[in-house]
């Protein structure tokens, strides 16, 4: 009688929790594509993705996004609620549609990261000079580092891509690293954690990717929210509050972020101004 009263109990606060949740409509969570493949990286932002869901007593839906441009116009849109994205992407986002950054994430406790030219040691390319009537490689053109940044420096030193280069392409920042170490290509741009990574994970070698130039520091990705969701200020305290809270909770759930990654810092727009003034610089960003 007992355990059939334990059971009926349970089933009562089942229910209760169950008819809670549903009456809240879903959130959702578009991230960019960091790892090499989306079911990759839906599996590695999963657990991130189910912490938010338990913090929030919300269902928070992951939905990876295969273009940094394609996730800035989805935050715009309203195909997604909150997003973990690059900063470009997020100064787009937030130029287009007002969404609102909360959150950087660290990566080894610091939230900034570096924009990197890379070459391969048979190259016989020392510098961003030496590029002349060469192969090269941007990432798409919502990449902070595949792209803005690069792009900026070169416009700096009066060199037109298009013009300057034998050839240009626009592909991931994984097959940018993997096609350079193979010497499909002369060089490309790239940003220090995907390369670590990718040394670190075993998909290219150390001795084959050169770095040639690398960007002052740059703020991190940011966790950002839709306009439409930014205006629920008690909601955003809370997505606040739980990311603010994952580097302790790290200490007992490790793969909740992927290595290197140790937390997230509170932000706001003022943070990413420096890629506002690239992108400003570059004609990337229209003065509204």
């Amino acid at each position: 009688m007992h355990g059939f009263f334990r059971f009926l109990t349970a089933l009562a606060s089942s229910l209760f929790f169950s008819s809670a949740f549903a009456s809240e409509p879903p959130l959702k969570f578009g991230v960019g594509l960091f790892q090499p493949d989306k079911d990759k990286n839906d599996a590695t932002y999963r657990p991130l993705a189910d912490y938010l869901t338990a913090r929030l007593n919300r269902p928070v839906q992951l939905r990876t996004v295969d273009s940094w441009e394609g996730l800035a116009k989805s935050l715009a849109n309203g195909e997604t609620d909150i997003a973990l994205l690059g900063p470009w992407g997020y100064v787009l986002a937030n130029h287009q549609s007002g969404a609102q950054v909360i959150s950087t994430i660290l990566y080894d406790g610091k939230p900034e990261y570096f924009a990197i030219m890379v070459t391969h040691p048979d190259s016989g390319i020392r510098l961003p000079a030496d590029l002349k009537g060469r192969t090269f490689a941007f990432g798409d053109k919502g990449s902070t580092s595949g792209y803005l940044i690069p792009l900026h420096y070169l416009m700096t030193q009066g060199i037109t891509p298009e013009t300057y280069f034998a050839r240009v392409v626009h592909t991931s920042h994984q097959a940018i690293q993997t096609q350079v170490t193979q010497g499909v290509l002369d060089a490309g741009a790239d940003y220090n954690r995907n390369r670590n990574a990718m040394i670190e994970q075993g998909l290219i070698k150390a001795e084959r990717s050169k770095i040639i130039w690398q960007s002052e520091p740059l703020p991190n990705d940011a966790f950002a929210v839709s306009k439409a969701l930014a205006a629920d200020t008690a909601l955003v305290a809370k997505l606040q509050g739980a990311l603010g809270d994952v580097g302790n909770v790290l200490k007992t759930q490790p793969k909740l972020l992927p290595p290197h990654y140790t937390g997230f810092v509170s932000s706001d727009n003022a943070f990413y101004k420096p890629i506002r003034d690239a992108g400003l610089a570059t004609g990337k960003l229209s003065v509204q």
